[in-house]
């Protein structure tokens, strides 16, 4: 299912398992197989229809992950030695052994959500319903996901549903696409069939096809679109060569130092390991940073002690200013009253300002008429949103953000890196911690990669995505050894058709 933020697909995804069901006025029927879901025995129905969240947070009930696993199992009154042979046969598949035995509360947030997914895979469900699953994951643990369900549906006939807005991998598996417009299905195609017609009317959403069929598309091809790295080269590699190499711009002069890490160590407890090991970074007024790595890198850990939030045990942070703000993954962790309104209010202390912002600015013109909405009743998307407007109203110097854009869709990502630019533009410094690779190549201006407690590489994006061979964007997979240097969909298309003069 695709869709804008807030168009209803989280919405209709609860319709279908009674028991998470929103509360509210409903007509028409939810059948299974063809009987009323709300008719199904509370076991079957737990055990048959599996449901993974859109927040992790929202779905772990208990304090360890072991124990986690088991939690669905023991419930439904599964015999003990069952429970212990599926347990240990998911956690194999997950790769979750290495932190079985931790708490909940020691996991990052890709982390939670591989838990999750693993707590419903294991009571083994006929169909399994899945809101953005992998909008915390990294991209190889991503693509990894992405795989295993694909075996589930091509091998074992599992019954799969499930919305996301990153769907590069997952669009080309799906036998058909369904795309949400205001509360309505307004179609459902199969993968070529929906790309070209999404394509063709220019609809906002098809910036988010995979980039295969995007090129194509621009470059003149109106039939069996390709949807795979596999067939989008073949598509380049069958074209006329240009004669053009890419001409890049000169990445930008260094900044003023606004804030500056040196030789970090932290650790959550004194007999656990290091989280960070002789971590360093500086960060510069009028810059944006990206920082990406794999699940439990410490890449939410160190935006944390960049804030002051957490303190280094070792090692020091010079700030040059006071005013820095920190916006969690869990956007709802800002929200203090029941009305955004209300919110917007406090955090500046005049409804006129905020209300000037709002207007303002694009990316944040949407929320006007969710104003007298309950925070915690809006879309994933359209929750982040308000979070960041809230954050920009305190006028921060620096802006630390933990997977800004989980949860919008395409177009409200093309509007939130207008406002980063504005926003660096003014001077103001951004980090983002993020897995999202498309929106770091375009919109920031050094990427960094954190593994082992540490930063091993910072570069400017075209040279950071140009040397990585899995973190990196899907036009540089599909173009390279072909068009080597192109980064972004646009500058394969402006190589392969001779444009880059």
């Amino acid at each position: 299912m695709s869709g804008a933020s807030g168009s209803g697909k989280t919405t209709l995804l609860r319709q279908l398992k009674p028991a998470i069901a929103p509360y509210g006025k409903r007509q028409g029927a939810v059948l299974y197989e063809g009987r009323p879901v709300e008719e199904l025995e509370k076991r079957r129905a737990a055990l048959e229809i599996g449901f993974v969240f859109q927040s992790p947070d929202a779905q772990i009930v208990t304090d360890r992950v072991s124990s986690e696993l088991a939690f669905g199992l023991e419930n439904a009154g599964v015999p003990p030695e069952e429970i212990r042979r599926r347990v240990a046969e998911m956690a194999g598949f997950f790769g979750i052994e290495g932190w079985y035995h931790k708490a909940i509360e020691a996991l990052s947030g890709g982390q939670r959500q591989m838990l999750n997914l693993a707590s419903v895979m294991v009571m083994n469900p006929k169909v399994l319903i899945l809101d953005e699953p992998t909008s915390q994951l990294d991209p190889v643990s991503a693509g990894n996901f992405i795989g295993m369900l694909e075996k589930l549906n091509r091998e074992l006939g599992q019954t799969i549903l499930l919305t996301e807005h990153r769907q590069e991998e997952l669009f080309p598996l799906a036998d058909r696409i369904g795309m949400m417009e205001l509360g309505r299905l307004k179609q459902a195609l199969p993968p070529k069939e929906m790309a070209a017609a999404l394509l063709e009317e220019q609809a906002p959403l098809s910036k988010a096809l995979p980039t295969p069929a995007k090129i194509a598309w621009t470059l003149g091809r109106r039939a069996d679109l390709p949807l795979t790295m596999k067939e989008g080269r073949g598509f380049l590699a069958a074209l006329p060569p240009s004669g053009h190499k890419l001409e890049k711009a000169n990445p930008p002069e260094p900044g003023e130092k606004i804030l500056e890490a040196k030789n970090l160590f932290f650790r959550y407890d004194k007999d656990a390991p290091d989280v960070l090991r002789d971590f360093s970074l500086t960060l510069e007024k009028g810059r944006c940073l990206a920082v990406l790595g794999g699940n439990g890198a410490g890449k939410t850990t160190a935006l944390q002690v960049l804030a002051g939030i957490l303190p280094p045990y070792r090692g020091r942070v010079k700030r040059k200013t006071d005013k820095i703000a920190y916006l969690s993954q869990n956007p709802g962790f800002v929200f203090l009253t029941e009305a955004l309104r209300e919110d917007f209010t406090l955090a500046c202390r005049s409804e006129e300002r905020w209300r000037g912002e709002l207007e303002r600015s694009p990316f944040f013109q949407k929320l006007t008429p969710l104003l007298e909405r309950n925070p915690m009743d809006l879309s994933g998307g359209e929750l982040q949103k308000a979070a960041l407007f809230k954050v920009i109203l305190t006028e921060p110097d620096v802006i630390l953000l933990d997977e800004p854009t989980k949860g919008l869709d395409p177009f409200a990502k093309e509007e939130l890196g207008a406002a980063f630019q504005e926003w660096t533009a003014q001077g103001k410094c951004l980090v983002l911690v993020t897995h999202d690779i498309e929106f770091s190549a375009r919109y920031a201006h050094r990427c960094a990669f954190l593994f082992d407690g540490g930063i091993v590489s910072q570069e400017a994006p075209d040279l950071f995505f140009t040397t990585n061979q899995f973190y990196t964007t899907a036009a540089c997979k599909m173009s390279r050894g072909i068009l080597d240097g192109a980064v972004t969909g646009e500058e394969v298309i402006r190589c392969a058709s001779g444009a880059d003069r």
